[in-house]
């Protein structure tokens, strides 16, 4: 982004957006999406490796207490279930454990 602010002389001062800079210089990047693909392949990373073990189970599991008062917070496995449309944990943790269909599930993201 600094390098397309100093293309076009924007000068950091000014209140431009990182979408209207790259829309002038004619790029087009959905930070949006790269977010989602970096979660979705490092949740797939960190459930294929067996050094992983307190993670998965910390994913996998529930804590028990009571629950906070007000709405339930969103989660992070909650975000990537939504995003992959795919509706149960087990489900999607039985993908990620197989790379070939975890990859697809990444490329097929929009």
């Amino acid at each position: 982004m600094w390098t397309y602010r100093r293309i076009l002389s924007i000068s950091w001062t000014q209140k431009v957006t990182n979408d209207s800079v790259l829309q002038r210089v004619g790029q087009n990047h959905n930070l949006m999406l790269t977010i989602k693909k970096r979660k979705i392949s490092y949740l797939g990373h960190a459930l294929r490796h067996q050094r992983y073990d307190l993670l998965q189970l910390i994913m996998m599991g529930k804590v028990a207490g009571k629950r906070r008062v007000g709405g339930r917070k969103k989660s992070w496995l909650r975000n990537i279930r939504q995003w992959t449309g795919i509706a149960k944990a087990a489900h999607l943790f039985r993908l990620a454990r197989r790379r070939e269909d975890w990859t697809k599930l990444i490329a097929d993201l929009h």
